[in-house]
């Protein structure tokens, strides 16, 4: 019998403007078009309060739109120490957020959080902050993330079986 409860995932990056609110529209996209929406629920946060009630950085969406993802609605917001109870899995963009992350959750959920491309199959580990950078990155950072969300996606549907 197949669990009722929803699948809950927290993508994590440093301010949440660009990299993890790209991965959780990225993979919001995905599992609507797997027809999993009842069954998976997705949100984004940063380990800083930098852009907390700011939408994504218009360089992530306008990246994002060409793919025909969209990322309205998305909130930039800080994780919070509830966030480790409520979420399943909490998945960092990369190894210093991973770090902070672990430190933050108590010993109980530490378990919770992983690096985001370790569900891809790429030799990369991290997602590239491309707030600094040019328009490439972005899609770069997309290109990374479709990657890593059909794994992640293909994992959690095996798991789910």
């Amino acid at each position: 019998m197949k669990n009722s409860r929803k699948t809950s995932i927290l993508f994590v990056c440093m301010g949440n403007i660009c990299r993890s609110p790209t991965a959780e529209g990225v993979f919001r996209h995905f599992v609507n078009e797997a027809g999993r929406a009842d069954q998976i629920e997705v949100d984004s946060a940063g380990t800083h309060a930098y852009h907390v009630g700011e939408g994504p950085d218009r360089r992530a969406m306008a990246a994002a739109e060409r793919r025909g993802i969209s990322l309205a609605g998305i909130k930039a917001r800080r994780v919070c120490d509830d966030d480790f109870e409520n979420f399943d899995h909490i998945i960092a963009m990369d190894e210093d957020n991973q770090v902070r992350l672990i430190e933050q959750a108590p010993d109980e959920y530490r378990s919770k959080v992983s690096l985001f491309l370790s569900s891809a199959t790429g030799d990369e580990s991290e997602v590239p902050d491309p707030y600094y950078g040019g328009a490439a990155g972005f899609e770069r950072v997309l290109d990374l993330v479709e990657e890593a969300s059909r794994g992640l996606l293909e994992t959690l549907s095996k798991h789910s079986d």
